[in-house]
């Protein structure tokens, strides 16, 4: 596994263990409890890290990556959508061009 895959495995699990917390006193369980909230989060912090990475800077582009990552894992965990779920999405994109699978999704209905 790589460092990136277990510290986000150790956040899945902080995720999961804020489920049914207090919101008042847990910005996770805010977000758990909020899936409106915790998608307007991943858009702001996405945008921030666009901004970074528009402007070259690689310390903050890293920082905003961090949340974007947190926020993406809380909304997905909010939505009740599982990483397993995506990454069968990604497995099943494999060994696929990226132009060609997106000519797919939009030959089949997708307009993303």
């Amino acid at each position: 596994m790589s460092r990136l895959s277990d510290v986000i495995a150790r956040l899945e699990a902080v995720i999961e263990s804020r489920k049914g917390g207090d919101p008042t006193s847990s910005w996770t369980a805010k977000l758990l409890a909020d899936p409106t909230l915790a998608a307007k989060k991943l858009g702001e912090e996405s945008i921030e890290a666009v901004m970074a990475a528009s402007a070259g800077d690689t310390d903050n582009l890293t920082a905003e990556a961090a949340d974007v990552l947190y926020h993406l894992l809380a909304l997905l965990a909010a939505a009740g959508v599982s990483t397993d779920a995506v990454a069968a999405q990604l497995e099943s994109r494999e060994g696929t061009s990226g132009i060609a699978e997106k000519s797919a999704r939009r030959s089949g209905g997708d307009k993303t």
